[in-house]
Parts: C-alpha cells; sequence; structure tokens
C-alpha cells in the first residue's frame, strides 16, 4: 500500500467508533480510503455507517492534518500497516474484531508466528516471579517469541526474563508508541526493539484509557497460539485475557498456586474450569504441540544458509579438519572461511575444537545425513 492511501487508513485510525466491522463497511462501499476521508455526510451514510459514525466522523476530520501525523509516524521509527499487508500477523487476523491498523516499532518476523502471551497479576509474589522467570526462560530456549502487555508485575517479569534468555518477546500496548506506560518501563521497551517488537493499534499520541486495556488484551490472545496465566487473584485482568483467549479459540494454560494465596485464586479457578494446569515447560508444549515446532525451527537454523555454507560443511564432519585443509578442500579464500565459520558456529552448526580446527555439532550431523548428499 503506498503512504498516499496509508495516510487516510491513519486518519481513521483516530476515530474511536471505528473497528474492524466499520473498516469493512467504508472500504467496501468506497473502494479506498481517501474518497471516504473526503466523503460528505451523505455518501458515508449510503455506506451503511449510522448517525453516530457519522458525526464522529465529521468531528475528528477537521482535527486531523494527515501529513503532520505520518511526518510523526516516520519522526517515531513507527512502521504502520493494514490487515492487508503480508507482515500483519496472520493468527491475529483470524480473530472476529481483529485491529485493521497496527503500529510498530522493532521487527516481526516468521517466527512471530510461533509465540505464547504471558500474563499475570500485577502484584507479583516470590512465587510467581520465580515461575514465571523460570517458564519464560524455557520457552524462549525452545525458540518461542513471549508476547505480553509491558505492565507492572508478571507482564514486566515475562519481558525481561525473555530478553535476559536471549529471546523474542513482543510488547502490546495500550497507547500510541511514543507513550510508555508505564513509565518505568521505558528501558525495558528499548531493549525489547533490539529483539522484537512494540504493537499498539493506536496512533502516537493516544494516551493510555482505562478502556484501552482489554482491548489491548484481545491483541495479545489472538496473535497467540495461547495464554499463560502464571499468578493472577480473582479480580486480576489477566483473567480476562484469558476469557477472551477462549472466545477466540485459543489454548488457556495456568501455573496453579497455594490455596491460602489470594494471588493465585485467579489461576486455581481457571484450572478448575479446565485450563492446562502448568508444572514444567514440557506441559506447555506438549499441550500446544509446539515440541516439534521448537525442532523444526532449530533445524531450519542449522540448514546451510548459503553456497558458501553448503560448501565448508562439506569438507567437515566429527572428525577435526583445520583451516588451511578446508580452504584447500573448498577452494574457497581464508578471509571467507574464517568469517563463514565464525558465523556458523555462532549458529551451533560447528564447533571449535582448538588449533584452528573445526568439526560439524551432533545435531547439525543428524541434520545434514538427510539433507547434504
Amino acid at each position: 500500500m503506498n503512504k498516499k492511501d496509508l495516510k487516510y487508513w491513519v486518519g481513521f485510525s483516530f476515530i474511536p467508533s471505528i473497528g474492524r466491522v466499520r473498516f469493512n463497511q467504508i472500504e467496501s462501499h468506497f473502494g479506498d480510503m481517501e474518497s471516504a476521508w473526503q466523503a460528505p455526510p451523505a455518501e458515508l451514510r449510503k455506506a451503511r455507517l449510522d448517525d453516530a459514525v457519522i458525526r464522529a466522523i465529521n468531528t475528528w476530520r477537521p482535527k486531523i492534518s494527515l501529513d503532520d501525523e505520518m511526518e510523526k509516524l516516520e519522526r517515531y521509527g513507527v512502521q504502520v500497516i493494514t490487515w492487508h499487508d503480508d507482515i500483519y500477523p496472520a493468527r491475529l487476523k483470524e480473530i472476529y474484531d481483529y485491529p485493521p491498523v497496527l503500529y510498530i516499532k522493532g521487527t516481526l518476523t516468521a517466527a512471530n508466528e510461533w509465540c505464547l502471551a504471558v500474563v499475570g497479576t500485577r502484584r507479583a509474589t516470590a512465587y510467581g516471579r520465580q515461575v514465571t522467570e523460570e517458564l519464560v526462560t524455557d520457552l524462549v530456549r525452545n525458540n518461542i517469541t513471549i508476547v505480553s502487555g509491558l505492565a507492572r508485575g508478571i507482564d514486566s517479569i515475562a519481558h525481561q526474563s525473555a530478553l535476559d534468555a536471549g529471546g523474542r518477546t513482543i510488547a502490546v500496548l495500550a497507547s500510541g508508541l511514543d507513550i510508555i506506560y508505564p513509565a518505568e518501563n521505558l528501558n525495558m521497551a528499548r531493549r525489547i526493539l533490539e529483539n522484537g517488537a512494540l504493537i499498539s493499534e493506536y496512533p502516537p499520541g493516544i494516551k493510555p484509557r482505562a478502556d484501552h486495556f482489554p482491548r489491548r488484551n484481545r491483541i495479545l490472545s489472538g496473535m497467540s497460539l495461547g495464554v499463560l496465566v502464571t499468578e493472577a487473584g480473582e479480580g486480576s485482568g489477566a483473567l480476562i485475557t484469558a476469557n477472551l483467549a477462549l472466545e477466540q479459540n485459543r489454548d488457556v494454560l495456568a501455573v496453579p498456586g497455594s490455596i491460602l494465596s489470594p494471588a493465585s485464586r485467579g489461576t486455581n479457578h481457571l484450572i478448575q474450569e479446565g485450563a492446562k494446569l502448568v508444572q514444567t515447560c514440557q506441559d506447555i508444549l506438549e499441550e500446544l504441540n509446539l515440541r516439534a515446532v521448537a525442532q523444526q525451527l532449530e533445524f531450519k537454523e542449522i540448514i546451510p544458509a548459503s553456497e558458501t555454507e553448503t560448501a565448508l560443511i562439506q569438507k567437515l564432519s566429527a572428525e577435526p579438519a583445520h583451516i588451511d585443509d578446508i580452504c584447500a578442500g573448498s577452494g574457497l579464500p581464508v578471509a571467507t572461511v574464517s568469517s563463514t565459520l565464525a558465523m556458523m558456529e555462532l549458529k551451533g552448526m560447528i564447533r571449535s575444537v582448538g588449533n584452528m580446527s573445526y568439526v560439524l555439532a551432533r545435531e547439525a550431523r543428524e541434520a545434514y545425513g538427510v539433507k547434504i548428499e
């Protein structure tokens, strides 16, 4: 979608009463958002928009400078996508009320297809912190992306644990991406951008409001395979996310806690109602059928990414090979071989055994026994 068309999507995203259904009505009637943005009330009525929505459009349009908003997006480094874009999260588009427009900072990758929402109370106990840290660390080691809401408590612990373990994490905000809430998570948000993304359906400048958080939660659960609640009291907002997940046909998983702890009453109740009881990461992988996925993603990482890697693999085995012999056998310059071997070692494809000699990693030998002739 070109920038000219995109700015009208941005304009309509400011209008609170226009969601997925009305975006669809507008696009179906007008064919493009520019015509809709410029349409008089009589024409908007032909798109089957009711009077309240038409009044909202007429109220908001004069207040919004589309060119200024696009300049602001560029200044803040925010990418805007619509439901038509290839990088729009495919799983999110499965839910009924998916957001027509998403604002993104950071990167979305194919790895985000395998993500799990981790949520819980804002008043985490030592127990809640410990189980969240342990489960998230194991999940990211199995190539699972962690999605949460950047809130205090369990959300923050989930993001932090994913980052500390070198994994990917996505934070879904209830405000524009230029407004980090709570403010104490600003540094965490910056870290997330290094290996993940910040996402919102709200354009820059929109402040968080109480009604934004439940709507934010539908995105958390909607883009994930399931929702893991690690600790939640009876009134925790995490239970809203769990209920939304059920409505979206997503799996709900919960960590049990002491029957004497108010902080675990919500999770224990979820288990009573049929949520999967989670004690280990393996419980999650098995429930969501992610064990095979984790292995497939790991397998993809060790498949040669270039002709140079393929050529070097063919000169390596379980027996140590010196770099001089690898260069001679492959016919490649020493600088190329050295830099490629260094990258392959980082990817876990090979191991250095000292004295500038290398062997194929065990996992790679198993994979290449199938893939390399």
